[in-house]
């Protein structure tokens, strides 16, 4: 792993946060509690802060990075990022999943509860609204989110990453 200080900012981890070894973490970067930083991803706050609740899991091949001076990046808790996503410059709320390959582009907000498709683009300046599917390029809501999307698909995988970080901490 690359975790590295940069114009006087240090990234700071909370309790129990797995980074795997290929990871890069730079610069300005707050992760909360029960984090894990999967292989080949990116969160580099050279440019703005990133700050991140507890219970983020940033999957393969991911990337986070802000705007200079205008756009930082701002995750909540029980965020999913999966494999191959870029978020820029955005604000996600708790109990979000971004979906593999999805862009979240500058100066979006995504509401709690809330599911980025695999393969969506969320062009800048996007709300998302709380409880919403969205879907596309560019991304528009598809649905609204279901309990059973909620507990079966943005919780488990939250809970699952906290797992499987486990298994290489033993």
């Amino acid at each position: 792993m690359i975790v590295k200080e940069l114009r006087g900012k240090k990234p700071v981890f909370g309790k129990d946060c797995f980074l795997a070894e290929t990871s890069v973490v730079i610069g300005d970067v707050v992760m909360g509690d029960q984090c894990s930083i999967w292989y080949h991803a990116v969160i580099r706050g050279d440019v703005h802060f990133i700050k991140m609740g507890n219970k983020v899991n940033v999957q393969d091949g991911a990337v986070i990075h802000a705007t200079y001076k205008t756009s930082p990046t701002e995750i909540g808790n029980n965020v999913s990022i999966a494999h191959n996503a870029i978020v820029h410059g955005c604000t996600i709320h708790d109990n979000v999943l971004i979906g593999m390959g999805a862009i979240v582009m500058d100066d979006c907000v995504i509401h709690s509860n809330s599911i980025i498709a695999a393969g969506a683009v969320v062009t800048k300046n996007t709300v998302v609204e709380s409880g919403s599917v969205y879907a596309g390029t560019p991304a528009r809501k598809v649905k609204d989110i279901s309990e059973e999307l909620i507990s079966g698909e943005i919780e488990r995988i939250a809970d699952n990453y906290i797992k499987y970080a486990g298994w290489y901490k033993e």
